[in-house]
């Protein structure tokens, strides 16, 4: 019997929160870069009796991603989209970041919304990163939201020469990810579906522990400790927008990025987190 679809990458705490919440009575067919990643994340699921398929994903190939949306589709109709794979700016080099966070992410909502059903919803997680950037022109955000994927990295503003460093790059990748959903928010409600982004804070995972006891710990536990929140979110408060989102009560919601970061990025430009002039 086929069953309603739901493709989630990412076998994080975030990508994984989401599916508890929103993948009941759903054939889940979870991607991720790590085939034992995935395999373990799906036992745990399978477990609590949920209907879950491992799948090894490189985001940063257009084939990989055609071959999970082609054994999402053996399933049944693909009716939801849960993006959670990326890379951070201290896992990778600037261009592992361009072609995992900005294109990768691109080309599977591109992909995705070819087919998605009528009803369809999706969610892709971006970052407060994207938030945190001074502004682009408009004609640079336009360039984000609407140029062809596969001619996307050639964009003079994702050269080497005008990206300053990882953090920069994960930036532009996140500023990205919120112009493409509304561009292809436009697309998908063609076929009656939405798509929106969700650009979460510091967020208690296994990555961000490591962040915290890592050289940049001083930095995270200063933000958090500074953001009118006073602490780190969870994965679950993620997933309760998710499902705000994917549900009935966001059917009038689609091309849209909620920023959900505690306050740290309000504390960043007008509190105790703004930058100070040297």
């Amino acid at each position: 019997m086929e069953k309603d679809v739901m493709i989630v990458t990412g076998a994080g705490q975030i990508g994984m929160a989401i599916a508890r919440r929103m993948g009941y009575g759903k054939k889940i067919i979870l991607g991720d870069k790590s085939s034992e990643n995935a395999q373990a994340a799906a036992k745990v699921m399978n477990d609590a009796g949920f209907d879950v398929q491992p799948v090894e994903l490189d985001l940063s190939s257009r084939d990989s991603i055609l071959d999970l949306i082609a054994e999402a589709e053996k399933e049944g109709e693909i009716t939801m989209l849960v993006n959670a794979a990326g890379v951070s700016p201290s896992q990778a080099p600037i261009e592992a970041i361009l072609k995992v966070d900005l294109y990768g992410t691109a080309v599977l909502l591109e992909e995705v919304g070819k087919v998605i059903a009528q009803g369809g919803v999706g969610v892709t997680i971006s970052s407060q990163s994207g938030h945190r950037m001074p502004q682009l022109s408009p004609q640079e955000d336009e360039q984000l939201a609407c140029t062809p994927t596969e001619e996307l990295l050639s964009l003079e503003l994702l050269q080497p020469g005008n990206i300053r460093d990882t953090l920069h790059a994960y930036q532009l990748a996140k500023r990205c990810n919120e112009k493409r959903v509304m561009a292809e928010a436009v697309k998908w409600g063609e076929r009656g579906a939405r798509i929106n982004s969700i650009s979460p804070g510091i967020i208690v995972t296994p990555l961000a522990i490591d962040e915290f006891n890592g050289p940049r710990g001083d930095f995270y536990k200063n933000m958090f400790a500074k953001c009118p929140a006073g602490r780190p979110g969870t994965a679950d408060e993620v997933a309760n927008v998710a499902e705000l989102l994917m549900g009935g009560k966001g059917a009038f919601i689609t091309g849209a990025d909620f920023l959900i970061d505690g306050g740290a990025t309000a504390s960043y430009f007008y509190g105790p987190l703004k930058p100070r002039e040297s």
